[in-house]
């Protein structure tokens, strides 16, 4: 059923890669990547514009997801989407929700099971739309460049893409959790020194 709707909207081209990459964000299971890739295999010269279609569409569908979390809450999810999937994901919210939304634009896990669980853990819709943007932004186009750069050759580079995008997710989120980590102990220093004058004021 859901090859015969990437079917469907393969044949409406960008319009088609939008509207998946938009329910990919929502509540549809299969990947915007399933979609862009042969869209990009067809017409490489249109790739950049194919992951500028499906990023945008991405981005919007974003809120509407969190919004779909924040409302029906995990119930939803377990009705569409995998446990295993679930599961992980609810593990690497309660680890740290900004890494887990990087490295989320990034794994095979379905991007919609991030956007539905911040919304329903109460995660800032804010921060997971700029953190999506990021993320998202660089799947897209990266597999943009690559058609856009080597043309249908870039077809035999795709298995490896899975593995660079995992890779490149978890060296993105252990870069931002170190930063994080140095900003708080900065903080942290500063606080006991404002007490410090407070105190001798």
């Amino acid at each position: 059923m859901f090859q015969s709707i990437i079917d469907f909207l393969m044949d409406f081209g960008s319009l088609g890669l939008f509207l998946h990459s938009f329910a990919d964000a929502v509540i549809f299971p299969i990947p915007a990547f399933f979609l862009q890739v042969p869209l990009s295999l067809i017409n490489p010269s249109q790739a950049l514009w194919l992951a500028t279609v499906g990023y945008i569409g991405s981005i919007l569908g974003t809120p509407l997801g969190y919004w779909i979390g924040k409302g029906l809450g995990k119930s939803v999810l377990y009705k569409f989407l995998k446990k295993e999937w679930i599961e992980k994901a609810s593990t690497m919210f309660q680890r740290n929700g900004e890494a887990a939304i990087l490295v989320g634009a990034f794994t095979p896990i379905p991007f919609k099971v991030f956007t539905i669980l911040a919304g329903c853990l109460n995660f800032s819709v804010w921060r997971l739309i700029g953190y999506a943007a990021l993320g998202r932004a660089t799947k897209f186009y990266v597999v943009g460049a690559l058609f856009y750069v080597y043309g249908r050759a870039a077809e035999g580079m795709i298995d490896g893409l899975k593995y660079l995008f995992l890779a490149v997710g978890v060296v993105v989120a252990i870069g931002f959790l170190v930063f994080k980590k140095m900003r708080n102990k900065k903080t942290t220093k500063l606080n006991p020194e404002q007490q410090s004058s407070s105190t001798s004021d």
